[in-house]
């Protein structure tokens, strides 16, 4: 094949505004974007990847980030599966949205009712969107690529959406693409109708998250 032969490419600034304006570096190269596969995605060295419109973009990476997207995994779990809702899944379980991306949510959580015969889908990628999302900020989430996200998430079939930002104990709960509420300190964060009973103080998980901070 000659370079007249190739298809048409977008110009790498394309590429990024469409993504989201993310950083190049989160732009894997290989294979060339716009022709990654599900097989690209399942290889070990694309483990910390989504694929987003045939490319494979590495989810963002932040050390605060993970401490907290990991300590309020277990809160959620812990709750979900006490009172036999349904499960949550990490960061590495990613999922097929239907009619969508491939992406690997901080937290989902899949309610039992959501699922026929309350069975967990099989497979490595399963297809479905869960009931809540929750999605922790690192620095190199870009406004636009979170704008994306959600409008994929809710488009799917996602009914509730949490964002949160440790590195400025910021809070926001999404009802809708469009439909939202900021958590100040004051607040409490609940699960509504989707996960049924959860509350929780945000003074509270702020300031259990901040266990450990040297103030000093």
């Amino acid at each position: 094949m000659t370079l007249l032969d190739e298809p048409p490419r977008h110009s790498i600034a394309d590429l990024l505004r469409q993504l989201g304006d993310i950083p190049p570096e989160r732009v894997r190269s290989i294979p060339y974007p716009g022709t990654a596969t599900i097989e690209d995605l399942l290889k070990p060295e694309n483990a910390r990847c989504e694929l987003v419109d045939g490319t494979l973009v590495e989810k963002a990476m932040g050390h605060e980030a993970n401490i907290f997207g990991a300590w309020l995994l277990a809160i959620l779990n812990t709750y979900a599966r006490s009172k036999r809702l349904g499960y949550c899944i990490g960061e590495q379980g990613f999922i097929e949205l239907p009619d969508g991306p491939i992406r690997g949510p901080d937290i989902s959580f899949i309610a039992w009712s959501s699922l026929k015969n309350r069975v967990r889908p099989k497979g490595v990628l399963p297809r479905l969107a869960p009931d809540l999302v929750v999605e922790v900020l690192s620095p190199s989430n870009t406004k636009a690529e979170m704008e994306r996200k959600r409008a994929e998430y809710f488009d799917a079939g996602v009914r509730l959406y949490w964002e949160f930002d440790p590195l400025i104990d910021f809070a926001r709960v999404y009802t809708s693409r469009d439909q939202f509420r900021d958590l100040s300190e004051d607040d409490v964060l609940e699960g509504g109708d989707i996960l049924q009973g959860f509350s929780i103080p945000m003074k509270d998980l702020w300031a259990e998250y901040h266990v450990g901070d040297d103030d000093s």
